[in-house]
């Protein structure tokens, strides 16, 4: 194998690797952002069951007034 051919592989190798860092940033950021989209998610349904909780107590203690359970 010639210098020339040691030279090519290597910038082969190079460009090759640099296009693999690129993927590995897109998908680490893809990753972050659907992680924080699922955060925000994970807040609002926290939210929206809290509140149920509630109506559902409110409801329970509506009726055991009426009912005297």
């Amino acid at each position: 194998m010639t210098d020339a051919q040691v030279e090519e592989i290597k910038r082969h190798f190079g460009v090759v690797a640099e296009a693999l860092r690129s993927d590995i940033r897109q998908i680490a950021e893809g990753h972050s952002d659907i992680r924080h989209e699922l955060q925000e998610i994970r807040g609002e349904l926290r939210d929206e069951f809290k509140e149920m909780r509630a109506l559902i107590r409110l409801s329970f203690s509506q009726l055991e007034t009426t009912y005297h359970f």
